[in-house]
């Protein structure tokens, strides 16, 4: 909030006392992250600043690391596993999440709390604990080890993320509008596809972007129930600090910081177009 004419001396020193402690806080969290991007471009094999990096000489940078990642089979064959798993569990974490969503949205339905809780329990579980559960009942029904036991747990860490965005998005919804449609003999397919969707999609894109970061950024369970066949990129790096050190990680990890970028923007961007769909002044 601005400062108002009428605020107190006190009211104003809170005020930029509490901007100066979200800028250092945000400067704690982020400051780490971006260390890793100019360390990506370094031209030696060294996970520090090398003095040619220091005096900004342009023979201290290299794309080499990235030509590494680019040119690597092992790297590729990581990232294609990533491309094929991430996509497919946003796809059922997306649809599973919209409808449990638009179903718990109902007032009439029984024991709304108790099925919300259970479901979006996965985000609230350790991983670790989640992974281990996974891991011994996967193994008893043969999905251990494979492409769509993969795909389906991360489908059920995914749809937590996918609920709760449809169901903020749902708590503006004019259910008039439903019984419009229903007076006008549309059947109730065709006002969920011609009323409901267009009003609820940015909560549905928005939960499907974080089902697909989720995904894409996972490694606890892929470790616990992938084979070698499914490894994907995260499960590369950890690999990659455990038994070499190599730099090609941190290029890695620049792309990743990248594409996370570019997802959160398309997301603050849907918020809001949600936000004016709904009448609401964004924030």
């Amino acid at each position: 909030m601005a400062i108002q004419p009428y605020d107190s001396p006190l009211e104003k020193i809170w005020h930029y006392a509490f901007l100066v402690i979200c800028g250092l806080i945000f400067f704690f969290l982020i400051f780490p992250i971006l260390v890793i991007i100019p360390l990506s471009f370094n031209a030696e094999d060294f996970f520090t600043f090398t003095p040619k990096m220091l005096a900004l000489d342009p023979a201290g940078y290299s794309f080499k690391h990235y030509q590494d990642f680019f040119h690597n089979p092992d790297w590729q064959q990581a990232l294609w596993n990533s491309v094929r798993i991430a996509p497919a569990a946003t796809l059922l974490a997306t649809g599973f999440g919209t409808l449990a969503a638009i179903g718990l949205a109902r007032s009439h339905v029984p024991f709304r709390g108790a099925i919300m809780a259970i479901l979006i329990s996965p985000m609230i579980v350790p991983l670790i604990i989640s992974a281990a559960g996974m891991y011994f009942f996967y193994s008893r029904i043969g999905l251990q080890g494979t492409y769509w036991g993969v795909v389906l747990a991360h489908a059920v860490l995914g749809t937590p993320f996918v609920i709760i965005t449809v169901t903020a998005t749902m708590v503006g919804f004019d259910r008039s509008l439903e019984r419009a449609a229903a007076s006008l003999g549309a059947n109730p397919v065709t006002t969920f596809f011609k009323v409901q969707m267009p009003l609820i999609l940015p909560g549905v894109i928005s939960g499907a972007l974080f089902a697909f970061i989720t995904s894409f950024d996972e490694v606890v369970v892929v470790l616990f129930l992938g084979s070698a066949s499914q490894k994907t990129l995260p499960w590369q790096m950890f690999t990659g600090l455990r038994e070499q050190i190599s730099p090609t990680i941190l290029a890695v990890a620049s792309i990743l910081v990248a594409l996370s970028v570019v997802l959160l923007t398309f997301l603050e961007v849907m918020r809001r177009r949600s936000e004016r769909q709904r009448g609401l002044s964004p924030g």
